[in-house]
């Protein structure tokens, strides 16, 4: 059976628009699963910066309580770190939890500030440990979130790409947040013994 010349031509282009449509369909589910594993990897990533703030979090009441004995007139420090604990623990959102870790460090800055003025609590074992424990958890802290914002940029530039743009408003994939520090962190905070 021999098929007319119109025939043909008329299968060539189903076959085109067939293989363009197989090309389209392939590159919007790789798309998609592409941009699921991305936002995965920002979850997990997240997951670890929230590990070591509980870390962080088991650390800080032990390293007040060495504190207090030494430093009972501050005590507005310690409701700052007893307020943003409780902040941090009753916060629901990425962005909540961001934030009262943020006012968590400013209120553990102040009090290391007030430290420097009691050698003898510095030369104390325990809180030597404590400290110890602590800046090596702030440190998990700094990696843990670089690796979160480096997951976030990753995942932000790919959705902005074309054709990523046209599947991540297809399947409301949105921006992510970085975490960003408070504004004034970069600040020393104040602390005034004269009173």
């Amino acid at each position: 059976m021999k098929l007319s010349k119109g025939c043909t031509i008329s299968l060539i282009i189903a076959g085109i628009i067939i293989l363009f449509g197989a090309i389209f369909i392939g590159n919007l589910i790789s798309g998609y699963n592409q941009m699921v594993r991305m936002n995965e990897q920002i979850e997990n990533q997240w997951s670890s910066v929230e590990n070591q703030y509980q870390r962080r979090m088991d650390l800080i009441p032990n390293l007040v309580n060495s504190v207090k004995g030494y430093v009972e007139h501050e005590r507005e420090v310690f409701t700052n770190i007893a307020e943003a604990r409780s902040k941090y623990a009753g916060a629901s959102s990425k962005e909540g939890k961001m934030k009262a870790a943020n006012q968590l460090e400013g209120a553990l800055s102040r009090l290391m500030v007030i430290v420097e003025r009691y050698p003898n609590l510095k030369a104390s074992q325990n809180f030597t440990q404590l400290m110890d424990e602590l800046a090596g958890t702030e440190n998990r802290v700094a990696v843990a979130r670089r690796r979160y914002n480096e997951s976030v940029r990753q995942y932000n530039a790919y959705i902005k790409q074309f054709p990523q743009k046209i599947i991540a408003s297809i399947f409301n994939f949105e921006k992510a947040e970085y975490f960003e520090a408070e504004e004034g962190a970069e600040k020393a905070p104040e602390v005034d013994f004269s009173n």
